[in-house]
């Protein structure tokens, strides 16, 4: 009798709050119109989008597939790849992995009308279609997107942490929509840059200018967080280890006789004889090991940058001069007028109008160390001396060159797919533009690409980099019909994890409950709390089951393991608690809870048992974020 009380009254509690929360949401949409009247921004026709079986606003989990595993006995991270709508797949991410996002990259449809690009309007639907891609010439071709995309862009927001960052690739079709649209969901302040992706082959059809590049656009958490991180927005110099190869071979020639390179080049179609080539050597002193290098260098495609190294000097390194000139137009303090005498001339040497660059305490030590470069007579403006192997980090420029293709890739592991992203591309961003991200998500996942350039960055650089991908298994036709992620995502990324020895955990969205977020009662919060289990995995990282009866399960990883005892009813809750007891790692324990937070003294004199709540503590995650404005 208490009990059936005692549930009513949660249900008028739990009805008045929702009521509470429906009335201050529209109070709040009223203020939001009003500021939209006063401000610079982006408006359109705001579409709402139909889902499957009207699934919308019900409560998400995320459920394992155990027997898609891929296992890998080194110590990489488990990644994480999620079957379903990315709506519902974020969602369940802003409980297990708020914050913790370094890294969204994510490749949308960019809307050409062929592209592929479906959408469900509710306003017209009154059930879940086939669809059918939305035609360029559709009057709401625009505000289908930005619905589309919006409503995504804000689950994701809270996903990344203070010092993260989204990159998000875009081509003419919604450039300038998209900007907006980034400008409000994560704000103008935070925009950090676009880059310029420069394909190299211009469309071929094009009636208009004939476009070969596409947009990168990039927005940080917060900028001022994002930007005290040490090299963002640099990238190892891309040809700098083949510069520093061929200066050592040709330095290796120093005081030898041997013929030079670009006379062996000349000569070789005749196929002379070793004999009468021998008047042809030369023996090397320093001055022909640098024209060597120099003519070689001359003849590469580098880099304007990469180019200016190109001297050699007595130890075999490799540098470039660099201007110690003042860099500002207002002139430098007095004493950085300090003149250099030159080292045989034993004369001033020429002053920047400005004033040198470095203060005379850094100008004496350069000195010391040999990095400062005199002409041969006091009459040129001595310069600093840069060495490559000591600068083969630069700034990420705006512009990215790449014409490459992965059709053959793709063809090699027997998966065929239109619109296919370079790894080499994605490689590029992930690692020049945030400089140490631990985890990547991306959830317009497609073929896989970013998975793939997760895994083979970690084998380069020997990192540790866990990527999440998220994608649908709708039907894509490229000849034939395919589903994307069990017929082409998945298999992709099955054979590089087994080939670079990765560990991959399958998952798929699925749905508890009778009713939908804002009204769950006490059956969908019991449900939610039975079907939370994989959900917790995710969260405290340990994927493997290692029991499950009616009441609890355990999952673990080499380090630590999840207990969550799930039941409303406690009759077998000694026994769990002498299982976790009996746990001889660090545990994370999660107890069903009607309410977010409750005293619990069991295990508070073990610092290796933390103790959590569910499943309030997800609905709670679930109302804030399917209340955003």
């Amino acid at each position: 009798m208490q009990n059936t009380k005692r549930t009513q009254e949660n249900n008028e509690k739990a009805q008045l709050e929702n009521e509470i929360i429906r009335l201050n949401k529209k109070i709040i949409k009223f203020e939001v119109l009003a500021k939209k009247q006063y401000r610079y921004g982006l408006v359109w026709c705001d579409v709402p989008e139909a889902f499957e079986d009207d699934v919308e606003n019900k409560l998400p989990i995320l459920e394992g597939v155990p027997k898609l595993s891929i296992n890998s006995k080194d110590d990489n991270p488990a990644h994480l790849l999620i079957e379903g709508d990315n709506y519902h797949a974020l969602t369940c991410l802003n409980y297990t992995h708020k914050g913790k996002i370094d890294v969204i990259y994510i490749d949308p449809p960019y809307n050409t009308g062929s592209d592929g690009f479906k959408y469900k309007d509710k306003r017209i639907l009154k059930e879940y279609p086939d669809g059918t891609p939305v035609p360029f010439e559709h009057p709401l071709r625009h505000s289908y997107w930005l619905s589309f995309i919006k409503k995504r862009l804000e689950l994701c927001v809270e996903l990344l942490n203070e010092q993260g960052v989204i990159i998000v690739h875009i081509d003419e079709n919604e450039v300038f929509n998209l900007g907006l649209l980034l400008n409000e969901v994560f704000g103008e302040q935070n925009s950090v840059g676009q880059i310029i992706w420069n394909k190299l082959n211009p469309k071929g059809d094009s009636k208009d200018v004939a476009v070969m590049h596409e947009y990168i656009l990039c927005y940080s958490k917060n900028k001022q967080a994002f930007l005290a991180q040490e090299n963002v927005f640099t990238r190892k110099k891309q040809n700098a280890l083949e510069i520093l190869n061929k200066a050592k071979n040709i330095f290796l020639k120093l005081r030898k006789t041997a013929i030079p390179d670009t006379i062996k080049d000349v000569v070789k179609p005749f196929n002379f004889s070793e004999n009468k080539l021998k008047f042809l050597k030369v023996k090397y002193d320093l001055a022909t090991v640098n024209f060597e290098f120099r003519n070689w260098l001359k003849n590469q495609n580098f880099s304007g940058g990469e180019k200016a190294y190109k001297y050699i000097d007595q130890n075999g390194r490799v540098f470039r001069p660099v201007s110690m000139a003042w860099p500002n137009k207002e002139e430098a303090p007095k004493n950085y007028f300090t003149p250099l005498i030159h080292p045989i001339t034993k004369k001033k040497c020429p002053i920047p109008a400005r004033g040198w660059r470095n203060s005379p305490e850094t100008m004496k030590k350069l000195l010391k160390d040999e990095l400062i470069l005199f002409g041969k007579d006091e009459k040129t403006q001595p310069t600093r001396k840069y060495y490559l192997d000591e600068n083969l980090i630069e700034n990420t420029p705006s512009i990215l060159e790449y014409g490459g293709s992965d059709d053959d890739l793709l063809k090699n592991l027997n998966i065929n797919f239109s619109y296919v992203k370079p790894v080499n591309v994605a490689k590029y961003l992930i690692s020049s533009v945030h400089p140490n991200p631990k985890i990547i998500l991306d959830f317009f996942a497609g073929s896989g690409t970013t998975g793939q350039a997760v895994m083979e960055l970690n084998l380069r650089d020997k990192m540790k980099k866990q990527f999440i991908l998220i994608t649908n298994n709708d039907e894509v036709t490229n000849g034939k019909k395919h589903k994307i992620m069990t017929d082409i995502c998945y298999p992709r990324i099955k054979n590089i994890a087994i080939t670079t020895h990765n560990s991959v955990r399958y998952f798929k969205t699925a749905f508890v409950g009778k009713n939908n977020i804002l009204k769950a009662d006490d059956t969908d919060k019991i449900e939610l709390a039975h079907n939370a289990g994989g959900m917790l995995a995710i969260a405290e990282n340990t994927f493997d089951q290692v029991e499950q009866n009616d009441y609890w399960q355990i999952f673990g990883n080499p380090k630590q393991y999840t207990a969550v005892y799930f039941r409303e009813e406690f009759g077998k809750f000694d026994d769990f608690i002498e299982k976790v007891r009996k746990l001889k790692k660090i545990v994370v324990v999660y107890i069903f809870s009607w309410e977010k937070e409750f005293e619990f003294n069991d295990f508070k004199d073990d610092k290796n048992i933390k103790v959590k709540t569910i499943p309030q503590p997800i609905l709670e995650i679930y109302k804030q974020i399917y209340n955003l404005i």
